[in-house]
């Protein structure tokens, strides 16, 4: 029977099962392992390989997920066990990390990761602390276990900023980044310049889920420069470690500044930079943007991310969900990046 993408659907072969163990169970996480469970088929038949949900891990506790059922409410899990353990138990192809970007998860995703990566485990993250810290270190460890890892949910969620940093200007000189990677500022950017109060236009942003119960990070410009730090070690093999990070906030002299500039057609934008050519610095600056600028194009909780490449000329990637739901959609690119089948020829 045709399909509603109108191939003709036959059932997945077992054999392209692909065992994946999920590190971390927030809104992510979740999202994450609803796609899993509820769309399996369907990536098996469109793309060859389907991830399947195989364990499910949090700080104290995990559970092993039976093929073709929900995840288990946590009344009934077990409790935590060592994650090689866990690796071994499900045959995992893939560590998926979905812990918060916090200073206490840093030492526990660096740990995890490392050791799938040693083991020849690949690993997906969307968390970004521990990519600052130990860039250098996963690097290694992925090398000597043959495995990879990938970060597109932690630099630009739904939009595909780390493929075009990592393969897509390759050889086309790319020398500078000027991006708004950070949907929450740049909405809250605008609501201000329609004269919003800042408390008005956070609370507007965490009601419709693009910004977090604690903003800070996003209007202090440090989110900005966290996924610009890791474009640019993508890019120009920088150890983010090592960037010098200044940032402007978005505050209450911004408001004024919005609507000064709405009243001129312009639009403010929190813009991060970084520069081949002025190594190890990242710059997050309020910046009015005119019509035809890109970043001015936004709207909403879009991101958007310019590559400057001097013989090609700029390349720009634009749009994408700013939501758990853009960031999951993100670490499914990459699982399937990771364990689907190379092909020959146009695949």
């Amino acid at each position: 029977m045709p399909s509603s993408h109108g191939r003709t659907s036959a059932p997945p072969d077992p054999a392209d099962d692909r065992a994946v163990v999920l590190s971390g169970f927030g809104p992510v996480g979740r999202a994450y392992a609803e796609r899993l469970l509820t769309r399996g088929d369907e990536i098996a038949r469109d793309h060859g390989v389907r991830p399947r949900l195989a364990a499910v891990r949090v700080g104290s506790a995990q559970v092993l997920v039976r093929d073709g059922e929900p995840v288990p409410p946590r009344a009934v899990w077990d409790p935590l066990t060592a994650l090689e353990h866990t690796l071994e138990q499900t045959g995992a192809h893939a560590l998926v990390q979905a812990l918060p970007s916090s200073p206490q998860a840093q030492r526990q995703a660096a740990e995890e990761a490392a050791l799938a990566l040693r083991r020849g485990v690949h690993v997906v993250t969307a968390t970004k602390s521990h990519l600052l810290s130990h860039w250098r270190e996963l690097g290694d460890a992925a090398r000597a276990g043959g495995s990879l890892i990938r970060i597109s949910g932690a630099t630009g969620a739904a939009l595909p900023t780390a493929d075009l940093a990592r393969t897509g200007v390759r050889g086309l000189g790319c020398r500078s980044i000027r991006a708004c990677p950070n949907g929450t500022a740049t909405f809250v950017l605008d609501r201000l310049a329609v004269g919003d109060s800042l408390d008005e236009a956070v609370l507007e942003a965490q009601r419709r889920g693009i910004a977090e119960a604690d903003p800070s990070a996003d209007l202090s410009g440090g989110d900005a420069a966290t996924k610009a730090r890791l474009l640019a070690a993508l890019l120009w093999g920088w150890d983010p470690s090592a960037v010098r990070v200044s940032t402007e906030a978005v505050d209450a002299r911004a408001a004024r500044e919005a609507v000064a500039a709405a009243a001129r057609g312009q639009r403010l934008r929190a813009v991060a930079t970084a520069s081949a050519d002025r190594p190890l610095v990242v710059e997050v600056r309020l910046e009015r943007t005119v019509p035809g600028d890109p970043l001015y194009a936004l709207t909403g909780p879009e991101k958007a991310v310019v590559y400057g490449c001097s013989d090609a000329g700029d390349i720009t990637v634009s749009g994408g969900r700013s939501s758990p739901l853009g960031a999951a959609l993100a670490m499914l690119r990459d699982t399937l990046d990771v364990l689907a089948p190379r092909r020959l020829g146009f695949g």
